[in-house]
């Protein structure tokens, strides 16, 4: 199959499609819930205040109130990008490192920042992933060489709890008291249980419980006890890999209680119930070769969640699959710098209102809005 670009072939194919449907198929068609589509928002967010600028965004999470929270990465600028930082030689105006976490409204008004290293906690050295809960907890990951833990801490960042604590060796799925550079981060409110996608190192979705951090349970790619070995470059043609490939990158949970795993350089989507009982799977341009198409998912914004938004950062786009089948219907974006375009799309989330806001790293270190189009 070609590497589609645009939508055209989408639009055509549905095009004919509905020419050869009765009238009435038609009506039921146009009574569906159509695929959501989005405009950028190009002045969101406002500028930082304190001569700050963003390094790579590797975390990002919309608490009850609508606020939009960033987990960035202060060490991931270049010496040329912080030039007004007391530690460069440059002498320049601009800039410096903002803090780790960024809290935004709708508008784009920076509301708090906190976070970095500490006493009395092991920040990690890569942050990946961040969750705020509906009472305001703020869970907090990182895929560093040595991250092997995730960490807890109120609205305001006071540090509460910590699983795991940094270390260096090989991947060990099989421990449950060590992480193995944790990707992605999801809260099941009402059953107070934490499901980490781990991650970069490990490979597997394990549960802990959010108050007593005590493990609850794990899983590998369809429902398989997790396995580090490494399966060698990943091939579009080869058999489906029997264990997640590195990294498992997002887990979402849909209003109806399902588990969408991002395995991310094997191209696909993984569905479970909570549980982790293997349901189905969605393949999304599965001749993308590493790092991958399924960096990240958001649900639309209807009462059933009728459509998957998945961040694709090797080919820089959005795509829309029908959540009940896994087919594309929509694609938006391209590989780029303009308002709207994208360069290593790593993080996407939605709001109450269906708005979309998207995180980049690499080179990107740029976040976006994207309007909900009525």
């Amino acid at each position: 199959m070609p590497h589609v670009r645009t939508d055209w072939l989408i639009r055509a194919a549905v095009l004919s499609f509905a020419m050869s449907l009765p009238a009435a198929a038609l009506c039921q068609i146009a009574l569906a819930q159509a695929p959501p589509h989005y405009k950028v928002d190009p002045f969101w967010p406002k500028e930082l205040p304190n001569n700050w600028i963003v390094g790579q965004i590797g975390g990002m999470a919309v608490d009850g109130n609508n606020h939009i929270w960033v987990l960035q990465r202060p060490r991931s600028n270049t010496p040329d990008e912080i030039g007004a930082d007391p530690s460069s030689p440059r002498g320049a105006m601009c800039c410096v490192p903002a803090p780790p976490v960024l809290v935004f409204d709708a508008a784009g008004n920076l509301l708090k920042s906190w976070g970095g290293p500490s006493q009395g906690y092991d920040w990690p050295d890569s942050e990946h992933g961040i969750f705020v809960q509906r009472d305001g907890t703020v869970w907090i990951g990182g895929n560093g060489p040595t991250s092997r833990q995730v960490l807890k801490f109120t609205n305001d960042g006071k540090f509460i709890k910590q699983i795991g604590h940094p270390l260096r060796g090989p991947a060990n799925s099989a421990d449950t008291t060590e992480l193995g550079q944790p990707a992605g981060l999801e809260v099941d409110e009402d059953a107070h249980e934490l499901y980490i996608t781990d991650g970069y190192l490990n490979k597997r979705v394990i549960v802990f419980d959010t108050d007593t951090l005590a493990f609850k349970r794990m899983w590998g790619a369809y429902g398989n006890v997790p396995n580090d070995a490494d399966p060698g470059p990943y091939k579009p043609d080869a058999p489906h890999d029997q264990q997640f490939r590195s990294p498992v990158h997002c887990a979402k949970i849909s209003g109806d209680g399902l588990v969408y795993v991002c395995d991310r350089s094997d191209d696909r989507i993984q569905v479970f119930t909570k549980q982790g009982k293997f349901i189905k799977e969605f393949y999304v341009h599965p001749q993308t070769r590493e790092p991958g198409t399924v960096c990240d998912i958001a649900f639309s914004h209807d009462p059933g969640q009728s459509y998957l938004l998945v961040a694709d950062d090797t080919d820089n786009v959005i795509w829309t699959l029908r959540r009940s089948d896994g087919s594309v219907v929509g694609i938006m974006g391209h590989d780029g710098r303009n308002a709207g375009q994208f360069h290593a799309i790593h993080q996407l989330v939605s709001d109450s209102a269906g708005n979309l806001y998207t995180g980049e790293v690499e080179t990107g270190k740029r976040l976006q809005k994207f309007l909900l189009a009525k």
